[in-house]
This record gives structure tokens, sequence and C-alpha cells, in this order.
């Protein structure tokens, strides 16, 4: 049985049930804890209960997100040597800002890296936490 990658998938026609099989197979995987945990907390009732009692807005999507960005069960992709190059210039000089084309040249590397379809974004906490984790995951490499 042949395996295919990722790319095989998305460059498939919506419309094919090879297609549709994939994604649903794919989007019903945890991304991380926040979705396993999201998964047994459905189950078991328990999200139904904390929502009649603590409202609709009860801060369960940004446990979520925050258990998924901390325990991720997607492996990163390495990092190819241009890339390389590149972060090692920039996490070695001291900057206070991050100009559009950095940012654009960051969020490719990021979004190859991770597996994300971020856009540019006028948010600079946003920025400063691609930035980070870049950072982060690039000094794993000098370990």
């Amino acid at each position: 049985m042949e395996l295919k990658d990722e790319n095989y998938y998305e460059n498939l026609d919506k419309r094919t049930k090879e297609y549709k099989e994939w994604k649903k197979k794919r989007d019903a995987a945890s991304e991380g804890v926040g979705d396993t945990v999201e998964k047994v907390l459905k189950a078991t009732g328990v999200a139904d209960v904390v929502k009649f009692v603590a409202g609709e807005d009860c801060g369960c999507s940004e446990r979520k997100a925050k258990l998924n960005e901390l325990f991720s069960y997607r492996n990163p992709e390495c990092l190819l040597e241009d890339e390389y190059n590149y972060l090692s210039d920039l996490f070695s000089k001291k900057i206070s800002t991050i100009d559009i084309n950095t940012q654009r040249q960051l969020l490719k590397i990021s979004n190859r890296v991770f597996r994300r379809n971020q856009r540019p974004s006028s948010c600079s906490a946003c920025v400063k936490r691609m930035y980070e984790n870049l950072k982060k995951y690039f000094n794993t490499y000098s370990e």
C-alpha cells in the first residue's frame, strides 16, 4: 500500500470520496491535549453542565487552545538549511520591532514548520508569540 502525504490530499479534487474521507479523518484527529480534554468532557456530559452553570462564555475554548499550544500532538517539520540560516542571522541580532517583510518570512517558515496557515497580523502579541515559538524551536537545534 502506498503512503500518501498531506500535499497529495490537499491537491485532490475536493469533491472526491478519497478527499472527503481523508478530510473527515484529519478533522476528527485531536491536535493536542485540549482537543482530547474537550472530547472527554463532551462524552461524559460535563461540558453541558459547565455551559449550563457558567454560560456559553465559560473560557473553555481559550483553555482548549492554550492546552493544544502547550501540548501539541503534531511534531514540527525540520528547518530547511536556508530557513535555519535566516533564523540564525535574525536571532543573533537584538531587535525591538519586526517589519512586515520579516513578519512574512517568519510566517512562511512558521506555517511550514508547524503546519499552520496564519496570515500577516497587526496584532503585536500574535507576532511576538510566533517569533518566540520559532526562537524556542530554533534553539532546540543548538542544544
